[in-house]
């Protein structure tokens, strides 16, 4: 399990909940009540979903689950483990040929890995390869990107309906005020009328957003690992001494990385 992952979504129900029931210095569980209201769940929640339904493809909705596996699921992939998965494979083709590749390769659990091998073992010219590897790691960057859609637009449907919900609570607040009620009336109807708002700022900041941030982590370690079976696989079919595509795949590993720190440290400023 992802133990970073689980601490932080822990701490952070545990904050809101304790935000919410600490008062007058002590702990009253009673104030949890005020934030429960039926509609304005269905407002927000119901509106948000129903939303992202209309406006993305259901067959990412279906792979939702796996987000979450992948989320939750401390990854093992190691990218310098690859890196000597595929210097031993370089060496055993200089040795043996590529031909004795094949075997191993039905060993390999990762099917990118397997199906990679498989594919230098037949008799396609680097530069056919380099052009399928494209190809396909650019399908897989774009399936990515249309799958992070779900959190980035959850993110944003969630405090508009929370909006939308405290406008409708707003306008019968309103429309059913008179003299008689006072002042209670209104705190009241306003309180229920904010409820929404809530309800929007938590999907979008407690849920949507960390999901979407972690997932895009994920995917981009899966690319990583990706991206250097494709270059070890195309060196190993030009026939690239087996220390070079060692070295040259460390350089890789640390490139991203920096690459990595640069951007980061550029959307912070």
């Amino acid at each position: 399990m992802e133990t970073t992952t689980i601490i932080g979504y822990v701490a952070l129900v545990a904050a809101i909940f304790f935000g919410i029931t600490f008062g007058e210095g002590q702990l009253n569980f009673d104030l949890i009540m005020n934030f429960v209201s039926l509609p304005s769940i269905l407002i927000t929640v119901g509106g948000t979903c129903f939303a992202l339904l209309a406006s993305i493809p259901f067959k990412y909705f279906k792979k939702m689950p796996k987000h979450f596996k992948m989320v939750f699921t401390k990854d093992r992939k190691d990218p310098y483990e690859y890196v000597e998965i595929i210097t031993e494979l370089s060496k055993e083709a200089r040795k043996k040929g590529l031909l004795a590749l094949e075997d191993k390769a039905y060993t390999f659990e990762d099917e990118f890995l397997r199906e990679s091998v498989l594919l230098i073992v037949d008799a396609i010219e680097p530069d056919k390869l380099k052009m399928w590897f494209d190809q396909k790691l650019d399908l897989i960057a774009r399936r990515n990107e249309e799958e992070l859609k779900i959190y980035d637009q959850g993110a944003a449907f969630g405090p508009a309906f929370g909006m939308l919900g405290t406008l409708i609570g707003l306008i019968n607040m309103l429309k059913s005020m008179n003299l008689e009620n006072g002042a209670e009336f209104l705190g009241e109807s306003m309180s229920v009328a904010l409820i929404t708002t809530f309800y929007g700022s938590v999907l979008a900041n407690a849920f949507f957003l960390p999901m979407a941030n972690k997932l895009e982590t994920v995917q981009q370690h899966e690319m990583l690992i990706k991206e250097l079976i494709a270059e070890g696989v195309i060196s190993i079919k030009e026939g690239e001494n087996p220390r070079y595509i060692q070295e040259k795949l460390l350089n890789y590993i640390e490139q991203r990385k920096e690459k990595e720190e640069t951007e980061e440290l550029v959307e912070n400023i």
